[in-house]
């Protein structure tokens, strides 16, 4: 017989919708009791699968469950409250201090040394302690004295301290898809203990699956949608009928799933950058629609096009750099909405530029030397005699005027003694490049040509 948690005993009923009517929401009167209730989440939770089969032994270790809002975690901590026979604790990392943690780490030291009883704590946004206070549970989770359940929306690998994370087996929730949704609403809409099932509602068809499509694999979102579409039919219909045309004015703007400090912003700039190096233009409209729409910062993305277009365009299309730049001032002078397009506009162009990535490369290389090398002084023909001093000392001696040569080349070394004949700049076979080179090539033979007959390159 398990212990008494916090969630309540294992045999106390949920609220019902009768019993506390106005009182508990839709969402949390239809979160599911069991772990055969949970949908959605079959390759965590399906017979036979790890963490289903450690949960159901009893033998569940230190876990962190990652996933976005709406998926099922805290549902998860409460199936896992009711099957287990450990003493069950939650915390939320909102509303509770590290001082209460640090209570319950003694309370569990001292019952696992009283009884051997093991204590599962589970802690609700895990990434709100910081790091020092995530060392707090340390010594009990290597002690033995607790089980550490933590959720969080955010990517552990930034968000968690990587002692306790290397102490905890990470289990990733998806976000639901829309037939998953659509089952949660379904059986909401017909339960008559905890859903809408005693309330008469009925939905026209269509209405669940603009619901699904709209919460974004929210099941809270979805569920808090249908209660909502119910609240707003009139009281003297005729019939309790939820609409696609009253529900419509509910779902004009869906909410998209963003964080601009967080994982998803770092995944969808990725994404944009990766598909115009790929030149998929249809892909580069969509991240970059994305961001905008999620409320990037304008300035952000422009930034990232203008870079783009110097480290993986470059002199392919030496115009993409400038065009880059003009939709970076129309961004700044128009905001959002009226940049969307400009930003647009420069997007496509640079998916669709032939692409080199010479320049990136060239500076590399050059920047590369210039950490390794022995730092050698500028070769004295290269250096500006604007003084007695510096005349009398050679500056600038032996130097060579382009322009006073046949087609303004000269057989002249630019490059430090030790680093003459090195190449770091290879242009592509691409776009204006492929001009570039054959004119390089043109330029070698001739400066080969014009040296003097004892320096050979």
């Amino acid at each position: 017989m398990s212990e008494p948690s916090l969630f309540g005993p294992p045999d106390e009923p949920a609220p019902t919708a009768r019993a506390r009517p106005g009182h508990v929401p839709l969402a949390d009167r239809m979160r599911p009791r069991t772990l055969d209730e949970i949908v959605g989440q079959d390759p965590l939770l399906a017979p036979g699968r790890p963490l289903r089969e450690a949960i159901d032994r009893d033998v569940l270790q230190s876990a962190l469950f990652w996933g976005p809002p709406g998926t099922g975690k805290t549902t998860l901590a409460r199936a896992i409250a009711q099957a287990t026979a450990a003493r069950f604790i939650a915390f939320s990392a909102v509303l509770s201090g590290i001082k209460e943690v640090r209570q319950v780490m003694t309370d569990a030291a001292a019952a696992r040394q009283r009884d051997g009883g093991r204590t599962v704590v589970f802690i609700d946004e895990i990434h709100r302690f910081n790091r020092a206070q995530q060392d707090a549970f340390l010594p009990h989770v290597e002690a033995g004295d607790i089980v550490l359940v933590g959720a969080t929306t955010e990517n552990p690998s930034f968000e968690v301290n990587a002692a306790l994370l290397s102490r905890s087996r990470v289990y990733v929730l998806q976000p639901l898809d829309r037939a998953a949704i659509h089952t949660i609403l379904d059986r909401a809409l017909h339960d008559p203990e905890r859903g809408l099932g005693g309330t008469g509602l009925e939905v026209e068809p269509g209405v669940l699956e603009a619901i699904a499509l709209h919460a974004n694999g929210d099941a809270r979102s979805a569920l808090n949608l249908l209660e909502l579409g119910a609240s707003v039919i009139p009281a003297e219909a005729a019939t309790r009928l939820l609409t696609r045309e009253r529900l419509a004015p509910l779902v004009a703007r869906r909410a998209l799933r963003y964080d601009k400090s967080g994982e998803e912003h770092y995944n969808l700039i990725s994404a944009l950058h990766k598909s115009l190096r790929n030149s998929d233009p249809d892909a580069s409209v969509y991240w970059l629609a994305r961001m905008l729409e999620s409320g990037e910062d304008l300035m952000y993305v422009a930034r990232r096009l203008v870079r783009f277009a110097s480290e993986d365009v470059g002199n392919a299309d030496p115009q993409a750099l400038a065009v880059a730049l003009a939709a970076r001032d129309a961004a700044h002078m128009l905001g959002m909405p009226e940049a969307n397009t400009a930003l647009a506009q420069a997007a496509l162009y640079l998916a669709t530029a032939p692409k080199s990535n010479a320049a990136y490369a060239a500076y590399n290389a050059a920047a590369d030397a210039a950490r390794r090398d022995e730092a050698e002084p500028v070769p004295l023909h290269l250096r500006n005699a604007s003084t007695r001093l510096m005349q009398s000392l050679k500056y600038g001696e032996g130097y060579q005027y382009a322009h006073d040569a046949p087609d303004a080349v000269t057989g002249m070394d630019c490059l430090p003694e030790a680093l003459q004949g090195r190449q770091f700049y290879k242009p592509a076979d691409r776009g204006f490049e492929k001009e570039i080179a054959r004119r390089l090539e043109g330029w070698r033979e001739i400066k080969q040509k014009r040296r003097p007959p004892n320096v050979e390159r």
